[in-house]
């Protein structure tokens, strides 16, 4: 078989995909998922229609989606925040594939589409999706082929505004109630968070950094600009000096050699890749990271980067704020 020959029939597979997906939307189905219930109830398939202002453009959205890929673990924490199991998702770094604060039991069953930066479109569209969910930043340059397959709902970007992103997967999902549930659950461990580190006050005076080893790039030192920034604010805690250094507010990239720049209170990193490519095998073993305050004091800890880094959203939250007080009561 030629290159040219192979790479036509993929080019087939994939058309007769989208246009199976397609026929699904247009006509409805004959599985039972899209039947009408014993009670009557109207089908998933029959559901009216509702219009979704999104960046991308109005977007026709059924009222119930009842077959959600997810392409981004922003868009996998809300599915899953909002009691909803998605049909597909793309993979994480984790053993399974799928976030580790997520329960098995919410992810049984559920799809791997590819990776995150390259989703399998065959694969998706495979699964007969009713709803697309992700972002303009991760997939903006796939919103044609991905609409073509089912309707897409796109926030601008993720990470800092995984709030009001939030609102918008539960409005494409017809979740609002459940999500203002969630939101105001938030608050309230939030607030039990800052109690529990002695108010406000003793709280503000708690100052935290965050560092995060990565394969193939320099050490970064957090900013307030960012998912895991807006929780500390939540919580009320105080943010070193060098945060402000931050580019945009997100983050600072530092060699081992400034490594010290990252000494305050208390310190959390974690690392994604390989340890020793990471600089987390040289760092940590340093005389200069051991010669740091919190490091003396013995006020380090080690978290899960696919948690307090790439969580970004309600379920990963309260997982970080149950860490996070543990940590700072011990």
């Amino acid at each position: 078989m030629t290159a040219m020959t192979a790479s036509r029939r993929v080019s087939i597979a994939l058309a007769s995909a989208v246009a199976g997906a397609l026929a699904l939307t247009a006509c409805g189905s004959d599985s039972d998922g899209d039947k009408k219930s014993e009670g009557g109830k109207e089908s998933a398939a029959t559901a009216p229609e509702r219009t979704l202002k999104t960046v991308m453009g109005d977007v026709k959205v059924k009222a119930e989606p009842q077959r959600v890929v997810t392409l981004d673990t922003a868009e996998l924490d809300s599915v899953i925040t909002l009691g909803v199991k998605p049909v597909g998702a793309t993979r994480t770094d984790s053993k399974t594939g799928f976030p580790s604060h997520i329960p098995a039991d919410k992810v049984d069953g559920v799809k791997i589409v590819g990776e995150m930066t390259t989703p399998n479109l065959e694969a998706i569209a495979a699964l007969k999706p009713d709803l697309i969910l992700t972002s303009k930043l991760r997939h903006g340059d796939k919103y044609e082929e991905l609409k073509a397959i089912a309707p897409t709902v796109m926030t601008e970007s993720t990470g800092l505004p995984w709030k009001e992103n939030f609102l918008v997967h539960a409005d494409a999902l017809g979740k609002k109630t459940e999500a203002q549930k969630a939101v105001a659950g938030y608050q309230a461990r939030t607030a039990e968070v800052t109690t529990a580190l002695g108010g406000k006050d003793k709280a503000a005076a708690i100052e935290v950094n965050m560092v995060r080893f990565v394969e193939g790039a320099d050490i970064r030192i957090y900013g307030k600009e960012n998912y895991l920034g807006t929780i500390f604010k939540d919580v009320g805690l105080g943010r070193p000096a060098v945060t402000a250094k931050a580019v945009d507010g997100f983050m600072l990239n530092v060699s081992p050699e400034k490594i010290d720049m990252a000494d305050t209170d208390v310190i959390f990193h974690s690392t994604i890749g390989d340890p020793d490519k990471a600089k987390a095998t040289q760092v940590l073993g340093s005389p200069l990271w051991k010669n740091m305050d919190a490091v003396k004091k013995g006020n380090v800890h080690v978290v899960k980067d696919e948690l307090w880094i790439q969580a970004i959203g309600y379920t990963g939250a309260g997982n970080i704020l149950d860490e996070l007080e543990a940590a700072l009561t011990k």
